[in-house]
């Protein structure tokens, strides 16, 4: 049995400019990565301090809305103690969320496919007003 990493793999994506909230991007990640390995791992990076990236429910649009809604309330706009305020009043929020949520994600490889739940997909959180499009790194490792 072999223990060890035999070839990783690297590919780079840009996404389109999404607007303010959570966006299912599984279809975009899958369609960069036509031939996984049977086992293995993909670690997905988004280069940004104002967007990260997460994995939950891809069913129901309406958990989408709520984390929307429930990070604008823990991390509001407009604080009177935020000194990062030149690039918008979206900014320093922006920088916070997404310290909080990360910016990458590890997911396993089963049978050649990503090993993601029934009700799983692959999230960009959009946490600017006008973010632009946002830059991935996807690595493969079998």
């Amino acid at each position: 049995m072999n223990n060890y990493i035999n070839m990783v793999q690297q590919y780079s994506i840009t996404l389109p400019e999404f607007d303010r909230g959570f966006h299912i991007i599984t279809n975009y990640i899958e369609s960069k990565l036509s031939n996984l390995p049977k086992v293995g791992l993909v670690n997905i990076f988004i280069q940004h301090t104002s967007a990260a990236l997460a994995i939950n429910e891809n069913a129901d649009p309406t958990v989408r809305e709520d984390l929307e809604n429930i990070m604008n309330n823990m991390i509001p706009e407009n604080m009177h103690y935020y000194k990062h305020t030149l690039e918008g009043s979206d900014d320093m929020p922006a920088h916070v969320k997404s310290s909080l949520f990360g910016q990458s994600i590890t997911i396993p490889i089963t049978n050649g496919s990503l090993a993601l739940g029934i009700w799983q997909g692959i999230y960009l959180c959009e946490f600017r007003n006008f973010g632009g499009s946002r830059k991935i790194i996807i690595t493969v490792y079998s």
